[in-house]
């Protein structure tokens, strides 16, 4: 090889292994941003059932269909448009006894279920709705649930609240590190909104009036932003 050619690849590859200086990348002050709003909930969901036991799964599953139809009648005497209930589950299943001579666990017995989510867009009437059900015949109901439908319309001034808070912070960093903020270069959102109450009810009737409390969802923004930064003048 000449020595011209020897000279020139020495420096390509020189070039190519020379690490990148620091100001071919910009400066910056990362820091997140939060807020948050308490809102009333505007939409609550349960789940309500009914559970038959009977000796034969036909005797099983007649009067379960049967009771299960009541419920759904009672629904929708209730003004709950069918849109707003679904069959969430439905089992038919042997019920064994105790054998004690031969210690054999012999079918006693089958146990039908249905169940269905309900979805009450009047959180007010969640406890009448309750009652209407028990009344018909539900005796199985649980895992309520608030939530707000228009959670992210609802965040928009938190959302201004949650930059502002990135920008007070990120002044603080940047004057004890003798620096001044300069146009913002990224900004990027997370987090979600968490239901404040979900839990099980009693599964036995109930003789007095459900009492349910909605109460408040507290949704909260989180903002991620990164500012440019130059020499304090």
């Amino acid at each position: 090889m000449k020595k011209p050619a020897l000279l020139a690849a020495v420096l390509a590859t020189t070039l190519l292994a020379a690490p990148a200086r620091a100001d071919d990348f910009p400066s910056a002050i990362s820091v997140s941003g939060e807020a948050m709003i308490s809102v009333a909930p505007d939409l609550a969901q349960i789940d309500a059932g009914v559970a038959s036991d009977a000796k034969t799964a036909k005797e099983a599953s007649d009067a379960n269909n049967a009771a299960m139809g009541k419920v759904l009648l009672a629904l929708k005497g209730a003004g709950i448009a069918e849109k707003d209930y679904q069959t969430s589950r439905l089992s038919l299943q042997p019920q064994y006894g105790q054998n004690k001579s031969t210690g054999a666990s012999p079918v006693v017995g089958f146990r039908a279920s249905n169940r269905v989510t309900v979805k009450i867009r009047d959180v007010t009437k969640v406890a009448g709705i309750i009652d209407t059900l028990v009344a018909a015949g539900a005796n199985d109901i649980g895992n309520i649930s608030f939530e707000v439908t228009q959670a992210s319309k609802l965040l928009d001034d938190a959302r201004e609240q949650a930059v502002a808070d990135a920008r007070r912070k990120a002044e603080i960093y940047a004057k004890a590190t003798g620096v001044t903020l300069g146009a913002p270069l990224s900004v990027t959102e997370g987090g979600a909104p968490v239901p404040l109450f979900k839990g099980r009810m009693a599964t036995a009737p109930m003789a007095a009036p459900a009492a349910v409390a909605p109460g408040e969802e507290t949704l909260t923004v989180t903002v991620n932003v990164s500012w440019a930064i130059k020499a304090a003048q």
